[in-house]
């Protein structure tokens, strides 16, 4: 594997919940980054970020590990769960603090 794809599979295998953002989730650099911060932020849990833009190697890459094309992408125990629409409307339905909450909890 490329390895800055591996670094990548990495990042997002490592955390239960990691958004790739434009920006950081105190200063988002993109609305849509803001949206899908906001969502995840208002359920509560802990998350992970990466700024894309501080990181060009992962920026340019990111867009061929799952084959998304756009930012934000958010992965939840490892499965990409979409971008900034996708994550806004799982929070509006109530969908997104249950899924959030299950991935962040302790093993039992």
């Amino acid at each position: 594997m490329d390895p800055i794809l591996q670094q990548i599979d990495e990042i997002v295998k490592s955390n239960a919940v990691v958004i790739f953002m434009k920006g950081t989730p105190q200063f988002p650099q993109c609305g849509y980054s803001s949206r899908a911060a906001e969502a995840i932020k208002a359920c509560g849990v802990e998350f992970a970020y990466v700024n894309v833009i501080a990181d060009m190697e992962i920026f340019n890459n990111l867009p061929r590990y799952q084959d998304w094309p756009t930012f934000p992408q958010i992965y939840v125990n490892g499965e990409l769960i979409g971008g900034s629409d996708i994550v806004v409307e799982l929070h509006q339905r109530g969908e997104l603090k249950p899924m959030l909450d299950k991935a962040v909890a302790p093993a039992a």
